[in-house]
């Protein structure tokens, strides 16, 4: 009887399938095409931001601990481009958290825990008209988090701040 709610964000089952589908993208050799056949068309896959030339510089450009002859070539041929070169920005996650214990507990606002699960991934591919010139990812195989929260005053514990706030 408590609370679960679930946040997907992605059309891939797991961090490895979306992983492995994104590692199948190989720079300065596949194509737009190839990235649709993987799994990452933008019309389709929730949460694709698309990113312009200016998107892309202000991603990465150099800073002063970095020179630009530091970047990866693909970053660099994107950078040189600058109308033809875009970008995606994916962020891709399956996440489901459930509150867990004793329901009066909870429901009466003593006490409450909630689990977190699931993974996220992200990932930028960067484009020179259709070539890929880039790819990068990152992020989470595994979540996992405890949420505890504890009111001694139960439904009470609220009250006070709202009794001593003056309009």
């Amino acid at each position: 009887m408590l609370p679960q709610s679930r946040t997907e964000s992605t059309t891939f089952a797991s961090f490895e399938e979306v992983r492995a589908a994104f590692d199948r993208l190989e720079p300065m050799k596949s194509d737009t095409h190839t990235l649709r056949v993987n799994g990452f068309n933008p019309a389709e896959h929730p949460n694709t931001k698309l990113l312009t030339h200016s998107d892309v510089v202000r991603l990465f450009v150099p800073s002063a601990l970095l020179r630009r002859e530091d970047l990866d070539p693909g970053i660099l041929a994107c950078l040189q481009a600058r109308d033809e070169c875009h970008g995606l920005a994916i962020d891709a996650a399956k996440i489901s958290r459930t509150r867990t214990g004793n329901f009066f507990t909870d429901f009466a606002n003593f006490h409450r825990r909630t689990e977190t699960t699931g993974w996220r991934f992200y990932g930028t591919i960067l484009f020179v008209n259709e070539l890929v010139v880039y790819r990068s990812w990152s992020g989470q195989p595994r979540v996992n988090e405890v949420e505890i929260t504890r009111n001694p005053l139960g439904p009470l514990q609220d009250v006070g701040p709202s009794l001593l706030s003056v309009k």
